[in-house]
């Protein structure tokens, strides 16, 4: 089955072209088959980006997906028209009665902050907390994940000397977990942070579960099945050009920043770079869309009981 997202939203186009099945609103109306609602709050500066690369991954499933584009209600955002967020989001003040199957909290460009110096970050605890009650599964990416590690275990997080900046080869640390099912033993995964979190500070009462670490990135993805999340410290979601274009962005604005390891062939930023990462992409996505369907109430309104 195919995503369902807004008619007109810039996404849809891409996603054609890539042959991604896209479903109209009105054909989905006509379907009897109740689709799994993933909500996606949206924190990345570039909006329509961010919006493609989980739709893209969303849509690959062979489920139904309605995709609700979700913003912090009390944050106006600087990089994107008010036309597309009045045209294509909702306040999560408006959405908080509903219940969703999966909800995506993505990476901010805030992670030199201190959590609680981030304007938006009460009206973000409060949505962790709703999600606990509203949500049955969440996926938390980079500083998206770093919030709610540290909202739900008070894990804190540490400044990098220099930005973690590349594509690094990953280990699969439990093979038998739903979530990492048909993984390779070894795999690359994009990193893109100025922090990290330490494998030391995890409480070791909660139940957390370390499924992806980097010998060079060290942690990448967590499973918490107390809070029904999963932490994913990494852009796994990324295009093939995402760090290309971060590079490029830092390095004409006069920023220090260096060539992203192991990006570009022969380490020539005037090459083309290959994605490595995009097949496991699409299987971290499609498992935990399995999972979520394979556990999910049949009544959406049965979520949270």
């Amino acid at each position: 089955m195919p995503i369902r997202i807004p008619n007109d939203l810039p996404a849809r186009r891409t996603l054609e072209q890539e042959g991604v099945m896209v479903m109209t609103e009105a054909t989905a109306a006509r379907q009897d088959i109740r689709p799994l609602q993933i909500g996606l709050l949206n924190l990345m500066p570039n909006k329509i980006k961010t919006e493609t690369q989980f739709a893209r991954l969303i849509g690959a499933t062979p489920l139904q997906v309605e995709l609700t584009l979700v913003k912090i209600t009390s944050h106006t955002p600087k990089n994107t028209s008010a036309e597309h967020m009045l045209a294509f989001y909702e306040d999560w003040e408006d959405v908080r009665a509903r219940k969703f199957d999966g909800f995506i909290v993505t990476g901010a460009p805030v992670e030199l902050l201190d959590f609680e110096d981030v304007t938006y970050w009460d009206e973000l605890s409060r949505i962790f907390d709703w999600t606990q009650t509203h949500v049955h599964s969440s996926m938390n990416i980079c500083w998206g994940a770093q919030a709610a590690l540290y909202h739900f275990h008070k894990v804190p997080k540490h400044a990098l000397s220099r930005k973690a900046f590349g594509v690094y080869r990953h280990r699969n640390l439990n093979p038998a977990s739903p979530f990492l099912r048909g993984f390779s033993d070894d795999f690359s995964i994009p990193v893109s942070r100025w922090t990290e979190n330490h494998r030391t500070d995890l409480p070791e009462d909660r139940g957390l579960e370390v499924l992806m670490e980097s010998d060079e990135a060290g942690l990448c993805l967590i499973n918490d099945p107390a809070h029904q999340s999963l932490y994913m410290f990494n852009h796994i979601e990324y295009d093939t050009g995402s760090l290309g274009d971060e590079y490029a962005r830092d390095t004409a604005a006069g920023k220090p920043i260096e060539i992203p390891a192991n990006y570009f062939p022969k380490n020539d930023p005037g090459l083309p770079p290959e994605n490595r990462w995009r097949s496991h992409a699409h299987l971290l996505f499609g498992n935990w869309i399995n999972a979520v369907y394979q556990s999910t109430p049949f009544d959406v309104k049965d979520i949270g009981r």
